[in-house]
């Protein structure tokens, strides 16, 4: 092993709204950042998600390869019907071409990121 995940980091152009959006989607606790730009939540398990603040930001794209997602989160819920419109309220965005399949759904944070929820 040459090492371990230490953090998953999302370029962004508002660290502070995004933060706050999965703050509410994971309930994982903000860390104390000595930078605005570069903020952190972490999770009971030592996992964090981190948001740079990126100038001139270009949100990607899902489906399609003219700006790729670049990578995604997976998010396990018990309930999709009851997850969806809780992360909808917080303003994320279902997006075109998830037709709800069993078991996932594709939906886009408010900075553009795709991410998922799924009972797998």
């Amino acid at each position: 092993m040459i090492g371990r995940v230490y953090a998953v980091v999302l370029d962004c152009p508002d660290a502070e709204s995004l933060l706050a959006f999965y703050q509410q989607v994971t309930g994982w606790q903000r860390e104390q950042s000595a930078n605005g730009d570069w903020l952190t939540l972490r999770g009971d398990n030592g996992m964090r998600l981190a948001f740079q603040e990126v100038p001139d930001y270009q949100s990607p794209r899902w489906p399609g390869a003219g700006c790729p997602q670049q990578l995604h989160l997976d998010v396990m819920v018990d309930d999709l019907d009851v997850a969806e419109p809780q992360v909808l309220a917080l303003g994320a965005t279902l997006l075109e071409g998830s037709d709800k399949p069993v078991g996932w759904r594709v939906y886009a944070d408010p900075a553009g990121h795709p991410f998922c929820l799924t009972t797998n």
